[in-house]
């Protein structure tokens, strides 16, 4: 049967699906990549009309269904696969089929790439798998389809499997790498990816870039993009300076660079100092997160520097995935020497730059043992370590080496990943016993639950960050309190997957009763392992943890918090707490221990106002770390230094502190871009 129309264009779908469940969407990056590029064809943009559909990680099938199909039926529907959502996706496509029999259905991205045989098993719907990159092979596809080419015959399409009209599977030769990314017209230049929402304001949680594509490694758990192995192909300067300007006139507060080793290439300093000098106009973006490049070279170092002195704020990553030889080995991973890793994290520490560190556990070679020893080393260095369990992934070197390994598995209940249960290093006890461990370092640590309490907790109470989780783990397994209910609940069925996760971090960040608990926790089982002199101390850190944690507001909220005034700072909104009184100067006894300086650990009572970006609800409901971070309270310094442009002095403008203002007065002489300027008080304040 030959698929196309005459005399109307063409309906197509493109499907997309985030992660997480949040109020605010991910930005549909892959589909707008789609789009620009069909409708740069002349055929296509008078034959086709296409839309995004863009759902939250929350989003049923049903309800997918629903908004989908609810108003008519396109001809062509594009899902863009990802291990999460393949099996909805391929429930999607099966009511398609039921509703549009005649219609053709696609199914692109990572999680199908190379896998046709298997996905026509499963969803026998599906007419076409891209493998690989799909802005040029979906352009291809689609002007068949308006040539009437039939959907058994494929055969001149680089890059797709389908199916011969004797219901073999086809795969046509890979399509070359696209050399000249520039030739993919810009989703956010081109208006492809709609990003603004009903009252004009930017509509996602981040913007989503890439500047470059490919990674020279070939990690034996990733598939990155399908190019690992690969050369990196870059945008060019030009065009990435147009999108930032894009997102600086929506006053788009943090970029995330979608690339897989960025500072890796010398163009990556140009991106920076772009992104800074945009900054410096417009005010926005503030914050730049990206996976930063494996092994640290001189143009990582140049690019940290530009950005200390910027006040340009990031989580710069360690991205070791384990310390264990035997681990590295099976992983293909030349990893970071030692002596290297420890030296780069302390020179971040001494620049007082925001650090993380990534470890997986389960890889084949780890051992509990081995596993536990290199966090405790890592956490003396980076508190905030991101503890994932291993996946099997297609296409990765361990899932086509299981039976070598001795890798025992089982399929997600409701994503399509492999969920690795023992091998030749690991019993299922092991993992089982890890799990519970991995959900506290996850929840607490990984996510900021707490974050100063960490280094007090150990160089001056003698209590390592694994000792802590697994103390917290045994008081709420044992203790009587409902608020603990939850918790008990949500670590007894997180072993492998996110979505507890997501539910415990949210519930610590949201709920008063939460809090509450936390308090009990340390002052019951936590503050009796330290030392008598060093209790007051850790305690106060512990309160300026709880203190600092982003301020949750959404609507119709009568908590405390919603009595506090939002002010502006060089415009962007912050909520302030005034007046905090403080028996440490924890900011700064916290930032002396990073530093291996000595640390006069005395009270040392202050009084301090706390600014909080305002926004949160969106990344205290996500498991996305990096973003939580920019919503943590600040100390005025800290909020003044986030908003200053690199060319600006604000303490020379400035004449008093926001606490010091009168009704009706701003704190900077008149003119200075830094002024806050109060919005939302029923208290009087700065104006």
């Amino acid at each position: 049967m030959s698929f196309g129309s005459e005399g109307r264009k063409e309906s197509v779908y493109l499907v997309q699906q985030g992660v997480w469940d949040m109020p605010l969407e991910s930005m549909p990056l892959a589909s707008g990549y789609i789009k620009a590029a069909a409708l740069a064809d002349d055929r296509i943009r008078a034959g086709a009309e296409i839309t995004i559909h863009n759902f939250k990680g929350g989003s049923t099938t049903i309800t997918m269904a629903n908004d989908l199909f609810g108003s008519g039926v396109p001809d062509v529907i594009a899902f863009s696969v990802l291990g999460w959502n393949f099996r909805s996706f391929g429930a999607l496509a099966t009511t398609f089929k039921q509703l549009n029999p005649d219609g053709l259905v696609v199914f692109g991205g990572t999680h199908v790439t190379d896998q046709a045989e298997r996905v026509f098993r499963m969803f026998p719907e599906v007419d076409v798998v891209v493998n690989g990159e799909g802005e040029l092979t979906f352009r291809d596809l689609f002007c068949a389809h308006l040539d009437g080419v039939s959907k058994h015959r494929l055969d001149a399409i680089a890059g797709v499997s389908f199916r011969a009209p004797d219901g073999t599977v086809v795969t046509n030769e890979a399509r070359a790498r696209i050399e000249d990314l520039d030739v993919i017209p810009s989703p956010f230049l081109t208006g492809a990816i709609e990003l603004t929402d009903e009252h004009n304001k930017f509509r996602y949680d981040v913007a989503l870039m890439e500047t470059n594509r490919g990674c020279p490694y070939k990690c034996a758990f990733c598939y990155w993009g399908g190019a690992v192995g690969q050369k990196v192909r870059a945008f060019s300067l030009e065009r990435l300076r147009k999108e930032l300007e894009v997102f600086a006139k929506l006053k788009v507060h943090t970029v995330v660079a979608c690339d897989a080793n960025f500072g890796l290439l010398p163009g990556d300093v140009d991106f920076v100092e772009a992104l800074i000098e945009t900054r410096d106009r417009y005010g926005f973006p503030r914050a730049l997160e990206t996976s930063w490049a494996k092994n640290k070279s001189k143009t990582f170092y140049r690019i940290i520097s530009l950005m200390k002195e910027a006040g340009m704020r990031s989580s710069f990553t360690l991205a070791l995935q384990t310390l264990s030889d035997s681990a590295l080995e099976t992983m293909n991973r030349r990893n970071m020497k030692l002596n290297e890793w420890e030296d780069l994290a302390a020179r971040l520490d001494h620049e007082g730059l925001d650090c993380y560190a990534e470890l997986i556990w389960g890889a084949p070679g780890e051992t509990v043992e081995s596993f536990m020893e290199g966090y405790d080393r890592l956490s003396r260095r980076v508190s905030r370590i991101a503890v994932y369990p291993i996946l099997l992934l297609p296409n990765t070197d361990y899932m086509e080496k299981k039976e070598l390994f001795g890798i025992k598995s089982v399929r997600g209940d409701d994503d399509d990943f492999e969920y690795v249960l023992e091998h030749n290093t690991m019993t299922f006890a092991e993992n089982q016993q890890m799990q519970r461990f991995l959900f506290w370092a996850r929840v607490m640590a990984e996510n900021a639950v707490l974050r100063y309490s960490w280094v007090v907790l150990r160089q001056a109470g003698g209590v390592t960050q694994s000792q802590a989780l697994r103390n917290l783990d045994a008081w709420v397994a044992g203790v009587d309190d409902p608020a603990a209910a939850p918790l008990r609940s949500y670590v007894a069925s997180a072993a492998g997957g996110t979505d507890k996760f997501g539910a415990a971090i949210m519930y610590l960040y949201t709920d008063p009763e939460a809090r509450r608990l936390l308090r009990r926790w340390w002052s019951e089982s936590l503050l009796p392992l330290v030392p008598e002199d060093a209790a007051p101390l850790v305690a106060e850190t512990f309160r300026y943890d709880l203190l600092t944690q982003p301020v949750y507001r959404p609507a119709g909220a009568t908590t405390e918090e919603a009595d506090l005034p939002v002010v502006s700072v060089r415009g962007e909104e912050y909520y302030i707490r005034r007046n905090v009184d403080l028996d440490y100067d924890v900011p700064g006894i916290v930032s002396a221990l990073r530093a291996d300086e000595e640390v006069d650990l005395s009270p040392s009572p202050r009084t301090v106002d706390l600014y909080y970006r305002t926004g949160s609800e969106s990344a205290v409901t996500s498991t996305n770390h990096e973003i939580v971070m920019h919503f943590m309270g600040m100390t005025e310094g800290e909020v003044l230094a986030a908003a200053a442009g690199r060319t600006e002095k604000p303490e020379a403008d400035r004449k008093k502190t926001p606490a010091q203002c009168e009704p009706g007065e701003s704190e900077y002489a008149p003119g200075s871009p830094l002024a806050v300027t109060l919005l939302k008080s029923d208290k009087g304040g700065c104006a």
